[in-house]
C-alpha cells in the first residue's frame, strides 16, 4: 500500500481526514512509452498517479485537514474484466486504508513517522474525494461503509471505525448507476471531458432521487470548459513525471468550438486545476465542518466563488430541504408538453433526438436499451403563451418552502427562452409565481451540453394568491419567448439549510455470476445468484437481458433481508455441437428505501464441446494467369457459429513470387489498402491477408485470389499465405497454408 500524506501545520486537536483516490489511467512508463500492465515490467516505472491531487492536499491541510492521497495502480492494471469496473476493489482499498488510519488514531507509535508527527485523525469525520472510476469507488466505499458488502467479494473484512460525511466525485464514472443516497456528494462534471464524455456523474444526483429520505444533499458541479485529466496533475503535460495528453482530442483542421486548445471558452491545466481545489475545499467545509455559509456555491443558488476564477462554475442539486417535487418519474400527467424515456428504443420516445447537437448527463444510458421510470418532459412550443401544464397524481405539499426550484435546460448555445411559473392548487386557486429566463450552456456537438440549471421563483405570490401550499395540483410553464425547446428535469420546493444526515437501515441486493458447463444433453435450470442483507423492505428494478439480442425486460420487486424476492432462472440446453460461450446477463437498480452494490451478475454458459477440424482443400491451385486460384476451407462437422480464419502472405519456400502486377490493383486496394507501385512480391505487401468465414450450420467456403493476364514472358509465380493466429495475429504454428502456381499465359 503506498499513499502520500500532507499534514496541517500547528492545528490544535484530532484534525478531520480527506481520502483521495485517482482513477483509472496508465500504470507503468518508460520515456514516452507506456503501458497498463502490473506489476510493471523491467526497464518500466509507475506512474504516480496517487502524487496528483497534492494541490488540493495542500489546500486543504492549509484549513486544518489530515489528507492522504492513495495509490491504486494495482488494480487499474486489473479491472477490465472485472464485472463492475473495479469499484469494489476500490472500495476494499479504500477501507483498507481508513482502517489503517482507525489504528493508528488509537495507537499513535505504531503509525509511520508523517503519521505520528502530525494531529491525531478524527475517523468520524472523513471526507472522500475521487477522480474518474476512484470516484465509482468512493460511492462504494462510502455504501460498504453503511450496508457491509458480502464477505466473499471483500478485501476488508474488519469493523467500521469511521463515519464518511461526504464525498467528492470528479468526473467520475457511473456504471452500476446506482449511488449511495445517505451520503451527501458533490459531482465535478468537467464540460470538455474526452474520457468519461457522456458526464455519467449526473447521476448520483439525479438517480437519489425518492430512494431514501432524500435528506443528504447531491450536488452537480459544471465546470465550463475543464478537461478529464486536468484535475491531477500527474495527468497533465508540463507538470507529469510520466506521459500525459489532454483527453479531449482536437482535430487540428476542425478545431473544437468550445473545447479546442484555443477555444475562449477552454480553461488552462492551471485554471481548471485551481477551480477544481476551491470546490473541493467547499464541499469540506459543508459537509465535513458544517459551515452552512458555503452551500450556496453548490446548491444551485447561483453563487460562485471569487477564488475560482476565471472558471465558469454552475450548479445544481437535489436533496437537503427539499421537498414536495414534481418528479417525471414520479406519477405526473403533461399537457402542452411530452412525458419522455431517458434511456428508450424508440426515437419517438426519446428525450434527445437524433437531431440533438451532443448529449445530456441526465440522459446518459446504463447497460439497457431502454429502462422504466426514467422520464422527463419535454417542451416545444412556437408562439407566445404556449403552456406546459405538469398535473401530479396526489397533491403536493410545498408548506414551508420558500421557493420553488425549477431543474431546466434549453438547447446549448441558445439564449432568451422565458417562463412564467404558476401553480394551482386542488381547490382551484391559481397564483403566478414569476418567471425565469434560461441561456443554454456553451456546447458543441462532442459535449454532454444539455444540463439542466437551477432556477427559483419566490412562494410568496401564492400566499397573496390564497393557494393552499399544502394542497399544490399542477404547474404551468408559459413561454414567452416566440419559439424554442426545453427539458424538465424536477421541481422542488426548497428552503435555506443543510440537514443532519442520518443513513437508514435499507436492504442490500450483490447480484452474482455462475458459470455452468452447457453440457451434451438434457436441460439444466440455474438461478442467477442474488443476495439480500440489510434491514427492513425496498423496491429495485430486476432487467434480464437477451444473450442474441441485447433487448431488456424489466420488473419491480420488492425485497427482504434473506428472501429469494430475486429470481431469474436460466434454462440451458446441452448438445455435441461447437458453439461460443452464451451470456445471459442481469442488471439490478435501486428504486426506493434499498441500496444496490454489485449491480450485475447472471450465468455463463461455456460451451464444452471440441472444435472441428479446419482443413484446405485445393480446388484450383495451378492455373493460368488470368484465372483465380481456389482453395476451398472445409470443417469436420457443422458447428453452431461461424468459424473463421485468416491467411498471410509469405514467400513461397522455392521459384519466383506472384508481384503486386500480378493481381488486379482494386482487388489488392480492397485486400490491403495499397498501389501495386511499386512492383513487389506480394509477400512484401502490408497488411495483405486473405479471410474466409464459414456460416453456422456449412461445412465449407472457397478462397480465391483473382490474376491478370499480361503479355509479359514469366516464369511459373507462385504464392503461399500462412494461417494466422486469432490472438496473436502471428502466423500459427502447424496453421493452414494455401499454396498455389500461376503459369504464363502465352
Amino acid at each position: 500500500m503506498r499513499a502520500v500524506v500532507v499534514a496541517p501545520v500547528g492545528a490544535p486537536g484530532k484534525r478531520p481526514l480527506a481520502l483521495f483516490l485517482h482513477g483509472r489511467h496508465y500504470t507503468c512508463y518508460r520515456g514516452e512509452e507506456i503501458s497498463i500492465d502490473w506489476p510493471c515490467a523491467s526497464g518500466y516505472r509507475s506512474v504516480p498517479s496517487y502524487r496528483g491531487y497534492l494541490r488540493d492536499q495542500q489546500l486543504l491541510a492549509s484549513q486544518g485537514y489530515m489528507t492522504v492521497s492513495i495509490a491504486a495502480n494495482g488494480i487499474n492494471g486489473q479491472d477490465n474484466d472485472t464485472e463492475d469496473g473495479g469499484a469494489q476493489a476500490r472500495s476494499s482499498l479504500i477501507r483498507l486504508h481508513l482502517g489503517h488510519w482507525a489504528d493508528w488514531a488509537k495507537n499513535p507509535g505504531s503509525a509511520p513517522s508523517i503519521v505520528r508527527s502530525a494531529p491525531r485523525a478524527d475517523l468520524s469525520r472523513v471526507l472522500l474525494v475521487g477522480h474518474s472510476r476512484g470516484g465509482e469507488g468512493v460511492n462504494r466505499a462510502a455504501l460498504d461503509s453503511l450496508y457491509p458488502p458480502p464477505a466473499d467479494r471483500d478485501g476488508y473484512h474488519g469493523a467500521v471505525r469511521w463515519t464518511v460525511r461526504g464525498m467528492v466525485l470528479i468526473g467520475p464514472t457511473a456504471f452500476g448507476q446506482n449511488p449511495v443516497p445517505d451520503v451527501p456528494s458533490v459531482s465535478v462534471l468537467p464540460g470538455c471531458d474526452g474520457d468519461v464524455s457522456d458526464l455519467e456523474g449526473e447521476l448520483y444526483v439525479d438517480g437519489t432521487r425518492a430512494v431514501a429520505a432524500g435528506s443528504a444533499l447531491h450536488s452537480a458541479v459544471y465546470v465550463v470548459g475543464a478537461d478529464h485529466n486536468f484535475f491531477n496533475s500527474e495527468w497533465t503535460p508540463g507538470t507529469s513525471a510520466a506521459p500525459a495528453e489532454d483527453d479531449f482530442y482536437d482535430d487540428p483542421d476542425r478545431p473544437d468550438p468550445v473545447c479546442g486548445k484555443h477555444a475562449a471558452t477552454r480553461l488552462s491545466a492551471d485554471r481548471q486545476h485551481r477551480a477544481g481545489s476551491v470546490y473541493i475545499a467547499a464541499a469540506a467545509r459543508l459537509f465535513v465542518a458544517g459551515d452552512d455559509r458555503v452551500r450556496p456555491l453548490l446548491d444551485g443558488s447561483g453563487k460562485r466563488a471569487p477564488s475560482a476564477d476565471p472558471a465558469r462554475v454552475l450548479s445544481h442539486a437535489v436533496g437537503a430541504r427539499r421537498g414536495g417535487g414534481f418528479l417525471p418519474d414520479g406519477g405526473v400527467s403533461v399537457s402542452g408538453g411530452r412525458l419522455c424515456s431517458v434511456v428508450a428504443t424508440s426515437p419517438a420516445e426519446r428525450c434527445l433526438g437524433d437531431d440533438a447537437s451532443g448529449s445530456s448527463p441526465h440522459f446518459a444510458q446504463w447497460g439497457t436499451d431502454q429502462e422504466a421510470g426514467r422520464h422527463a418532459i419535454v417542451m416545444r412550443w412556437t408562439h407566445t403563451g404556449a403552456r406546459t401544464r405538469v398535473t401530479s397524481q396526489r397533491p403536493l405539499s410545498l408548506a414551508g418552502a420558500k421557493d420553488l426550484a425549477l431543474r431546466l435546460f434549453v438547447p446549448p448555445n441558445s439564449r432568451g427562452a422565458r417562463f412564467d411559473v404558476t401553480l394551482t392548487d386542488t381547490g382551484g386557486h391559481r397564483a403566478t409565481l414569476g418567471r425565469i429566463h434560461a441561456d443554454g450552456l456553451p456546447g458543441s456537438e462532442r459535449t454532454a451540453s444539455y444540463w439542466a440549471r437551477e432556477f427559483r421563483v419566490p412562494l410568496t405570490a401564492a400566499d397573496r394568491g390564497h393557494v393552499d401550499l399544502r394542497s399544490v395540483k399542477s404547474m404551468e410553464l408559459t413561454a414567452r419567448s416566440a419559439s424554442g425547446r426545453a427539458w424538465l428535469v424536477d421541481a422542488w420546493g426548497w428552503r435555506p439549510g443543510t440537514p443532519a444526515v442520518r443513513a437508514a437501515a435499507l436492504p442490500r441486493v450483490d447480484l452474482g455470476r455462475l458459470t455452468v458447463a452447457e453440457g451434451d444433453s438434457g436441460t439444466r435450470t440455474y438461478r442467477v445468484p442474488a443476495r439480500v442483507s440489510g434491514h427492513g423492505s425496498g423496491q429495485v428494478r430486476v432487467y434480464v437481458l437477451d444473450p442474441v439480442t441485447g433487448h431488456a425486460t424489466d420488473r419491480l420487486v420488492t425485497v427482504h433481508p434473506g428472501g429469494r424476492d430475486i429470481d431469474v432462472p436460466i434454462k440451458v440446453v446441452g448438445n455435441t455441437r461447437y458453439g461460443s460461450d452464451v451470456t445471459y446477463d442481469v442488471l439490478v437498480k435501486a428504486v426506493h428505501n434499498a441500496v444496490v452494490g454489485s449491480y450485475g451478475g447472471g450465468v455463463t454458459v461455456h460451451d464444452d464441446d471440441p472444435a472441428p477440424t479446419m482443413t484446405v482443400t485445393p480446388v484450383a491451385n495451378r492455373v493460368t494467369e488470368g484465372r483465380s486460384l481456389t482453395w476451398r476451407v472445409s470443417l469436420s462437422e457443422p458447428v453452431d457459429v461461424d468459424m473463421s480464419a485468416m491467411f498471410a502472405a509469405t514467400a513461397p519456400t522455392a521459384g519466383a513470387e506472384l508481384s503486386t502486377k500480378d493481381v488486379p490493383a482494386a482487388w489488392l486496394r480492397d485486400a490491403s489498402g495499397e498501389s501495386p507501385d511499386p512492383e513487389r512480391p506480394l509477400s512484401k505487401v502490408d497488411g495483405l491477408s486473405l479471410w474466409v468465414d464459414i456460416p453456422a450450420h456449412r461445412t465449407s467456403a472457397d478462397i480465391t485470389l483473382p490474376t491478370v493476364k499480361d503479355k509479359v514472358a514469366e516464369p511459373t509465380e507462385s504464392v503461399r499465405f500462412q494461417q494466422l493466429d486469432d490472438m496473436t495475429g502471428e502466423p500459427r504454428k502447424n496453421g493452414l497454408v494455401l499454396e498455389g502456381s500461376v503459369l504464363n499465359a502465352s
